[in-house]
């Protein structure tokens, strides 16, 4: 089974949303300025940086646009591109297609057969 792993919130004003969810939650944020993305903790992780507390997810807020115009949800996958060959034949259609993010791993968008846009993960091989 392939779990939910990442929420994304896009933001028009990042230093207004660190403030609000900061302050409103108590995450904590880190802007990385080079990707225009801020990462949201929301539960204490171990040393990997995975979430400690089983079931809790941290996420990211990047710039409205792209395929992230709303709130998205990310699914951790094995095979990016066998997920998204599967998705597509099922009636989804792919909105971002394999991105690899430095040496973490690789995302993707798809679009299900909703209108709902949601994410894909790929954690490197190491």
């Amino acid at each position: 089974m392939n779990s939910i792993v990442h929420f994304e919130i896009p933001v028009d004003n990042p230093k207004r949303a660190e403030n609000f969810y900061g302050k409103a939650f108590g995450w904590m944020m880190n802007h990385m300025d080079e990707l225009d993305y801020t990462m949201v903790g929301t539960t204490e992780t171990n040393e990997e940086g995975m979430p400690k507390e089983p079931g809790a997810i941290n996420g990211g807020m990047p710039k409205r646009g792209g395929p992230v115009k709303h709130t998205v949800v990310t699914i951790s996958v094995e095979d990016i591109d066998a997920s998204l060959k599967k998705i597509q034949e099922l009636g989804g259609k792919t909105v971002q297609p394999k991105t690899s993010i430095g040496d973490m791993g690789f995302t993707a968008y798809f679009e299900d057969t909703e209108g709902n846009v949601v994410g894909l993960w790929a954690p490197a091989k190491m």
